[in-house]
């Protein structure tokens, strides 16, 4: 109530002084006796009038220190309606005193101008006392364009930031010389080295949006230069000067960020919304970022599989959690512990949920682990994919999606050789389903568990040093949010038999890898953290693949997804005596096992390449 009886006196001063004011322009600066009438006779109900619509409107509660041009556009506004509204009055009731139209013009012009002005110097007094305040705050560079640049900018010296901005760099500056918001701005073509060097920045602010090029480049310069680097939200994020500016240290997956996909949301949309979506290896990296992608696209049913009961419980607490915020309005869920493999349970859990999608996801993936447990590989990897597929084709899911890795090309290793398998099962049933069998294959995503990015992080936190397998080593990379967004825009441009694969850009060497996290920890390789090279672990190839020769005329059905050419044709037969000599096998010593598993993937492979795979290669990985 303070608040408000403070805010009606301002606007009485000012509504008394601009008629006032406005009398005083109309007579020439000349007070006659018949503008002092006017003014006595007026002033009390004009402004009564005036502040009535101000409480109305609530203009009142736009705080003055916090205005932004929409502010001033609202109070302008205020001021317009208050001066149609007398007019009205004057003419609609003769009682009415009478201000001539002249007068009512200009007090409505001075009213507007009075309140912006207000408005516009209660935050210039904020922004000097601020500036005032980070005087010894650290000298801060904004490597940002344009708009973006300026909301960063505004934003800080609105702020109780401990940063001072001193300068601007435009990776394509357009107007050189130029100022924003008081700050210069350089042409980030003369080097930003020489730029923090002419400046003397302490700090370089980029936004989250940069591609991963960008950020490398700027990152690295700052090393050398000893600045620190800090990414900060996007210009979409950041609320316009009304919060205080959170930054974020650089992460390994903002230098290997790639540009943002550009997704047929409405195709996607198609597909699942109103749908009943079945996710396996919910509670992993992949299946879990798949639930919660799924959100945005409105299904009406999400069933979140997975045998493990603490995976699923981990999830379920997340996604209770989003259930508390009132904004979002999310699908029914159930959570299922169950095992992939178990046929019984599956037929049980497609007849009661009748699910129209399946997303899989379940997988054992991690390849020295599955070289010394081929039985737990092929069980879940080959089998329990056969048993998902079996039955979303005997109860006509729509579309069947399964993610696959680079690893089934020309496999050297179990897991891979598992995989391959269940490809070429997929695809032998989808040549006589109606469900849409889809097969995803891409390399390696980013701080998945069990990954490299983990496992460096936690060496470099014990000191390191860090494990590399060898010098040459290459992987491609691409982080878990930006492969998910492929596999959902797969499901929207797969047909039935499709082997879809994601275009992972350049690959990466793993010990670069290495030496970027080592540098982002603040470390410094070989001074603080060294790097041991251990040599290739079992079924460990030195680079990826992701196509077979006769896929190396795929074709491009999305700017970062290609689709392999059909196989003339899988003899469902020929599928099933490999996994029946694998059934046989499955309780066989490791070593039989892998035997009949590298005699099985040796004969796929071979249908499927143009080069037979190396029994050697298989046969050391097994070793």
């Amino acid at each position: 109530m303070t608040r408000l009886a403070i805010a009606v006196c301002c606007y009485a001063v000012i509504f008394a002084a601009s008629l006032f004011c406005a009398l005083l322009l109309r007579f020439d600066f000349v007070l006659t006796d018949y503008a002092i009438s006017v003014f006595r006779d007026s002033v009390l109900i004009l402004v009564l009038l005036k502040i009535a619509v101000v409480l109305f409107s609530r203009d009142w509660r736009r705080r003055m220190r916090y205005s932004t041009i929409y502010d001033i556009a609202w109070s302008a506004g205020i001021c317009l309606a208050c001066g149609v509204l007398v007019s009205a009055l004057q003419i609609a009731h003769e009682t009415m005193p009478q201000i001539p139209r002249s007068v009512i013009a200009m007090d409505t012009l001075i009213s507007a101008g009075a309140i912006a002005s207000a408005r516009i110097m209660a935050q210039a007094l904020r922004t000097l006392r601020n500036t005032k305040r980070n005087l010894n705050a650290s000298r801060t560079l904004i490597y940002a364009h344009g708009s973006e640049a300026a909301a960063m900018t505004t934003s800080i010296q609105t702020s109780s930031s401990r940063l001072r901005v001193v300068g601007i760099v435009s990776p394509r500056n357009l107007i050189p010389n130029s100022v924003i918001a008081g700050v210069p701005v350089y042409d980030g073509s003369q080097g930003l080295e020489s730029i923090i060097n002419h400046t003397r920045a302490e700090v370089v602010l980029m936004p989250s949006r940069l591609s991963g090029r960008e950020v490398r480049e700027v990152s690295e310069v700052c090393l050398k230069q000893g600045v620190n680097a800090h990414l900060v939200p996007s210009i979409d994020e950041i609320p316009s000067g009304r919060f205080e500016l959170k930054m974020r240290e650089v992460t390994i997956d903002d230098l290997l960020r790639r540009e943002p996909n550009q997704l047929d949301m409405a195709g996607i949309r198609t597909v699942l919304r109103n749908r009943v979506v079945i996710v396996t290896g919910a509670s992993g990296s992949i299946g879990s970022e798949v639930c919660r992608q799924l959100l945005d696209f409105g299904p009406r049913k999400i069933i979140l599989l997975d045998q493990s009961e603490f995976g699923i419980f981990q999830i379920e607490q997340v996604f209770l959690a989003l259930r508390k915020d009132p904004a979002r309005s999310l699908p029914q869920l159930e959570f299922v512990v169950e095992d992939i493999t178990d046929k019984e349970a599956m037929t049980r859990i497609f007849m009661l949920h009748r699910p129209a999608v399946v997303f899989h996801a379940a997988a054992y993936k991690h390849v020295p682990l599955m070289e010394s447990n081929p039985q737990a590989a092929v069980r879940n990897n080959v089998f329990g994919t056969q048993v998902l597929v079996d039955v979303a084709d005997r109860f006509s899911v729509e579309r069947f999606v399964m993610i696959s890795t680079d690893k089934a090309v020309r496999p050297t290793n179990v897991m891979g050789a598992t995989k391959l398998i269940a490809e070429q099962y997929l695809h032998s049933v989808a040549t006589r389903s109606k469900t849409r069998f889809i097969t995803v294959r891409f390399g390696n995503v980013l701080n998945s568990a069990g990954s490299v990015v983990p496992t460096f992080r936690r060496q470099i936190e014990e000191g390191g040093p860090v494990t590399v397998t060898d010098p040459e080593m290459l992987r491609y990379f691409m982080t878990i949010p930006e492969a998910v967004q492929l596999v959902l825009q797969s499901s929207a441009v797969g047909e039935g038999g499709d082997v879809l694969i994601l275009d992972m850009g350049e690959p990466v060497r793993i010990v670069d890898l290495a030496k970027d996290m080592i540098r982002l920890s603040g470390q410094r390789y070989p001074e603080d953290i060294d790097i041991v090279f251990t040599g290739l672990r079992p079924g460990e190839k030195l680079y990826e693949e992701l196509f077979y020769e006769t896929e190396q005329n795929a074709v491009r059905v999305h700017e970062k997804i290609f689709r392999a050419p059909r196989e003339s044709e899988i003899i469902s037969t020929m599928m099933n005596e490999e996994l029946r000599q694998l059934t046989e096998h499955l309780n066989s010593s490791r070593e039989e096992l892998r035997e009949v598993l590298w005699q099985v993937t040796s004969r796929i492979v071979e249908r499927s390449s143009a080069q037979p795979v190396e029994s050697a290669a298989f046969r050391r990985s097994a070793a």
